[in-house]
């Protein structure tokens, strides 16, 4: 990692508090060359791929970054919007959102956004936050369930650009979100106007990203935080047992990874003669590849394949204003003790100003 060119520091220079949101990343463009460098360092990630490198590297460059990269620009091709990719269309509306909501409340904050895998990149969005003055900074993956493999990797990315930074701003991080009322109430919003447009089907799936058996196993919290979500949210519904079921989305590779598995299960009901499902994505607040193509268009295509009559998605938390007033609340409880009101800013402004005035003075004498 090269060492990047710190902001000039200038004396007096008011104190601020910044948040920045991360999501996971996507490529520039749907094309081959730009999935390539996507993936090249999306898989290079040892979070993400926990397989020694003298084994994995060879297996990334000699083969997956030769075959994936077409096969993954056609599936993003068929997501794509005028506006871009929908993780960053989603991302960028979050954060203009967010920053209003808590402008409304009084905080006087810098809310930027970055992107783990992708630009804008975590390291240059913290140099831009500390050029613009901001002294303390909370960071939030946009990952309700905690996995190494997301929340840790960010932080890794984090703790890298400290490693190049001289004067380093106070930082925090939030861990999680699986069981924030304001994020779950917002979830139950999204499935009952889509009951009321829709009707209810028989059966609601509930798909999150899957993840190795492994993780499990080695003390990744993920799995329990993912089945805390799904049985919160039914709650909320009112649903009983057999009327949703927590399924696990995009596996990789040969290796057993958490179950039940998303397609298998889609394509087991509709073989059991279930007619009609709804499925919602709670692991994911934006809209993307995985909840897009993968569930919207691949699961469905499973379900219907297999003799189901009617397949219905629910969108993301994307834009809901339910979502965006949760994400705001759950911002503000964690930037508490820093000083984020209109009143706390002008008072350390004050402050900055008196001592470059004490400092002028005693110079003269």
């Amino acid at each position: 990692m090269s060492v990047a060119k710190e902001p000039e520091y200038q004396h007096g220079q008011p104190p601020r508090t910044g948040v920045l949101l991360v999501n996971l990343g996507t490529p520039e463009a749907p094309t081959p060359a730009a999935l390539r460098r996507y993936l090249a360092q999306f898989l290079s990630d040892t979070r993400v791929v926990e397989i020694p490198r003298l084994v994995w590297m060879p297996i990334l460059h000699g083969i997956i970054l030769r075959v994936r990269p077409a096969k993954s620009a056609a599936k993003y091709a068929s997501i794509w919007t005028k506006e871009g990719s929908p993780l960053r269309v989603w991302t960028q509306k979050q954060t203009t959102l967010l920053q209003g909501f808590l402008g409304e409340s009084g905080h006087q904050l810098i809310v930027r956004h970055a992107m783990r895998y992708g630009q804008p990149s975590i390291g240059s969005q913290l140099s831009a936050l500390k050029a613009e003055g901001a002294q303390r900074i909370l960071i939030v993956p946009l990952y309700p369930q905690y996995s190494a493999a997301t929340t840790a990797s960010v932080m890794d990315d984090v703790f890298a650009w400290g490693r190049q930074t001289r004067a380093l701003p106070e930082l925090r991080h939030i861990n999680h979100f699986h069981d924030d009322p304001g994020y779950l109430d917002a979830l139950a919003d999204s499935v009952k106007a889509h009951w009321g447009t829709h009707g209810r089907g028989g059966k609601l799936v509930m798909s999150f990203h899957g993840m190795p058996e492994r993780t499990l196993l080695l003390g990744d919290p993920y799995h329990c935080e993912c089945l805390k979500t799904g049985r919160l949210l039914a709650e909320r519904l009112g649903l009983g047992k057999d009327d949703y079921i927590v399924t696990f989305q995009s596996r990789f590779g040969k290796a057993k990874w958490l179950q039940p598995y998303t397609e298998p299960t889609l394509r087991e009901l509709a073989r059991q003669g279930q007619q009609r499902v709804d499925v919602i994505c709670p692991g994911f607040v934006s809209d993307c590849i995985e909840t897009l193509e993968e569930i919207a268009m691949e699961g469905k295509q499973a379900f219907l394949d297999e003799g189901g009559k009617e397949f219905n998605y629910i969108p993301c938390l994307n834009d809901q204003m339910s979502w965006i007033r949760a994400l705001s609340k759950l911002v503000e409880r964690h930037l508490q003790g820093w000083p984020t009101l209109a009143s706390e800013q002008v008072s350390a402004t004050d402050l900055a100003q008196q001592r470059e005035r004490a400092k002028a003075s005693g110079s003269r004498h």
